[in-house]
C-alpha cells in the first residue's frame, strides 16, 4: 500500500512537467464535425501550425481524439528555444527576440522561457507572444498522412522523434 501511493505521489508531481509539441499534419477535408471542433480548440486551424500543451488527462483525451489528424511528442527546452527563435512571434506579427523579453517580461532569453514553459510557470498567451506556431511544410515531404508513426507514417503519438520532424520544418 505505502508503495502505491508513493507511485501515486510521483506521478502526481511530474504531472505539467512534460510538455507536448503538436502539430497538424492534415487538412480540413472530410474532418468529422466533434473532431473538427476539437481541433478547433488545440487552436490547430491549418497544415503545418503548431502549439504547445501540458501533459494532463484532458488534453490526452482530446490528443487521442484528434490523432488522425496530428502528430504530437515530448519537447525539450533546447528544441523549444531553437523553433521559439525561429518561427516565434509576439502578438502584432514582429519575430520574437532576446530584446523583446528582456524589455517586456521577466525573462532575459528565449532559452529562459523555454525552461519555464516546460515547467508549466508561463504560457505563451500571457506574454504576447502567439500560441500557435506557423512551421513550413517538412524538408522532403511527410513520411506518409494517413498511416500512423508506429506503421511508418507521420500521425499520432511519436515521442522524442518529434524533433527530427521539428528540424526539417523549421
Amino acid at each position: 500500500m505505502i508503495n502505491s501511493l508513493k507511485v501515486w505521489e510521483l506521478v502526481l508531481n511530474n504531472i505539467g512537467e512534460i510538455m507536448f509539441f503538436v502539430i497538424r499534419v492534415r487538412g480540413t477535408t472530410g474532418v468529422i464535425k466533434n473532431i473538427a471542433e476539437t481541433l478547433k480548440m488545440l487552436r490547430l486551424n491549418r497544415i503545418s501550425h503548431a502549439v504547445l500543451v501540458e501533459e494532463n488527462p484532458s488534453y490526452e483525451g482530446m490528443l487521442q481524439k484528434s490523432k488522425d489528424y496530428i502528430t504530437w511528442g515530448e519537447i525539450d527546452s533546447e528544441s523549444l528555444a531553437n523553433i521559439l527563435a525561429k518561427r516565434g512571434e509576439i502578438i502584432g506579427g514582429d519575430k520574437l527576440t532576446n530584446d523583446y523579453l528582456k524589455e517586456n517580461t521577466d525573462y532575459s532569453s528565449i532559452e529562459e522561457l523555454s525552461d519555464a514553459l516546460i515547467k508549466s510557470d508561463v504560457k505563451l498567451s500571457d506574454l504576447n507572444i502567439k500560441p500557435v506556431i506557423r512551421l513550413h511544410p517538412p524538408r522532403k515531404g511527410y513520411e506518409n498522412i494517413r498511416a500512423s508513426f508506429k506503421e511508418g507514417g507521420s500521425l499520432g503519438y511519436r515521442g522524442e522523434a518529434i524533433k527530427d520532424l521539428i528540424k526539417k520544418m523549421s
